[in-house]
């Protein structure tokens, strides 16, 4: 653990939240396997909208795909959201979308920093990453269920195991200060309540969404212009060519525009 990361308080926590649905649904966990994981489990056991698992250890963080997110005790933030939104399932990536946007609000709003969106679920510093999300779904065919937006958030580390050393950062190393984790949760998850109440109430989703791809566009230079290679199974190259209505990344391609619905995205000179 980082010599002065400092430990959450659970009732400051529900103090600053309470005009959210979050304030008295978290639990803390001095380690666990993975947040997420035991948040889709809660979700299936029937736990509430709202309800946030943090931890101060993950053993076995999961990232998307195959990919493990390293989670060091007391050097992170490692969360997960449980949501209950009222929408159709085909509209779930707009939540992991506006929770990428919620965590670069949070961060930009403690340090200054402006974090680069790499779409869907990244947050990148200059080229390296510094956040992961990692959003999974239970829902019926015409509903969601419920929603975990799993976060983890490079706070405190001031080195990483090789490997990832080239291709991670912290919001420490970035800027040579210690920040404060709970600051950090309390100040995304009120960021998360906003774009989720836009979200979730139907007589506003179709401008909430319109507000998502604008703001995105701003915040992201992977979006538009980036020669990337994208694994959707096979492999492809290509310039992003923006995102389309429903939020999905535009590649253009020398077969012509391909639309990305869940592949990585990486630059095509390399990177993880």
């Amino acid at each position: 653990m980082e010599a002065h990361a400092q430990a959450f308080d659970l009732n400051a926590m529900n103090a600053a939240l309470a005009e959210t649905p979050f304030a008295g649904r978290i639990t803390l966990f001095p380690a666990i396997t993975s947040t997420n994981t035991h948040a889709m489990a809660e979700g299936d056991a029937g736990a509430a909208h709202g309800s946030v698992y943090v931890a101060e250890e993950q053993t076995g963080g999961r990232g998307r795909g195959a990919h493990s997110w390293a989670s060091p005790p007391g050097s992170g933030l490692y969360v997960s959201v449980l949501l209950r939104p009222q929408m159709a399932p085909g509209d779930a990536l707009w939540i992991s979308l506006a929770a990428g946007l919620a965590v670069r609000h949070a961060v930009e709003e403690m340090t200054t920093l402006q974090a680069d969106l790499r779409w869907p679920n990244d947050l990148m510093l200059g080229k390296k990453k510094f956040c992961g999300i990692l959003t999974e779904m239970h829902a019926e065919a015409t509903r969601v269920r419920h929603v975990v937006v799993g976060i983890g958030i490079n706070v405190l580390q001031m080195a990483f195991p090789e490997g990832l050393d080239v291709v991670a950062t912290s919001l420490q190393i970035e800027t040579g200060l210690q920040w404060s984790r709970q600051d950090l949760l309390i100040a995304l998850l009120q960021a998360l309540d906003r774009e989720m109440s836009a979200l979730g109430d139907a007589a506003k989703m179709e401008a909430a969404k319109q507000s998502i791809l604008e703001r995105i566009e701003r915040a992201s230079s992977w979006v538009r212009g980036k020669r990337v290679r994208v694994d959707e199974g096979a492999e492809f190259t290509g310039i992003t060519d923006g995102l389309n209505v429903q939020g999905f990344l535009q590649v253009r391609t020398q077969d012509g525009i391909r639309t990305v619905l869940s592949g990585g995205v990486r630059e095509e000179d390399g990177g993880r």
